[in-house]
């Protein structure tokens, strides 16, 4: 059985390995990071009081769709558009059916579902170290991008026997972002290892192609892609390995 690396969240886990434990792989809990949300945000309390101004609201993660509705209180919302199936289950089971869903998970690609954004305000609330790209094609497209940090992405540590598994060997690292990739890396180094050469040669899979680049950077090598960037699709991506 496979050994695999799951380097998200810990809380944010759990129904991963339990898809990889049904696919025939051993997981092993690796969270390289942390979400917290940003308090006495005051910066999302006034964007929140003023909904009306904004034609479109565009989450790009679940994470945003916690902080964001868990101070939310009015119900008069504008469009609203969603990265990725799992954002979009997100605000469905708030009882909210998003206006636009694209079918590549990417920031990038939600702009075209936008219509014309000329004078057009959009409020999206991200991560402290989202990248810049989408705010930056709302602005080339003649928008108003209102970008809010509602959460920080942080490192942490694992524990001990994370450190031993990744010591000894596995055969699989998952990444499913830029922040993973750069945490992990650095964490292995901590603990007196090449992320650049780990014991076993493992894998890294990738989420997408964002945190591909971030891998490649990082000078990782040996690496997969998700076709479908989710971890579902993360699955479907190391089962036609194991079948070629």
């Amino acid at each position: 059985m496979k050994r695999i690396l799951i380097t998200r969240p810990r809380a944010q886990a759990d129904d991963f390995a339990q898809r990889l434990r049904s696919a025939g792989y051993e997981p092993i809990f690796f969270p390289v990071i942390e979400i917290k949300p940003i308090e006495n945000n005051v910066a999302l309390e006034r964007a929140l009081s003023k909904l009306d101004c904004y034609d479109w609201l565009v989450f790009t993660s679940v994470n945003a769709v916690d902080v964001v509705f868990r101070q939310l209180q009015n119900l008069s919302l504008p469009q609203i558009a969603a990265i990725g199936p799992k954002t979009a289950e997100a605000l469905q089971a708030r009882g909210i059916i998003p206006d636009f869903v694209p079918s590549e998970y990417v920031a990038e690609s939600i702009l075209p579902g936008l219509g014309d954004l000329r004078g057009k305000w959009v409020l999206l609330p991200r991560a402290e170290i989202a990248r810049k790209a989408l705010p930056e094609a709302i602005f080339e497209a003649g928008g108003i991008a209102h970008e809010i940090a509602v959460y920080q992405t942080l490192p942490v540590q694992p524990d001990p026997d994370g450190i031993a598994a990744l010591k000894s060997g596995v055969d699989i690292v998952t990444l499913t972002s830029p922040s993973t990739v750069q945490n992990f890396a650095a964490i292995a180094r901590q603990h007196g290892l090449d992320p650049l050469s780990l014991a076993g040669n493992p894998l890294f899979a990738c989420i997408g192609p964002i945190t591909e680049q971030a891998a490649r950077e990082a000078g990782l090598l040996n690496l997969v892609v998700a076709k479908e960037y989710t971890t579902a699709g993360l699955i479907e991506a190391l089962n036609n390995l194991e079948i070629s």
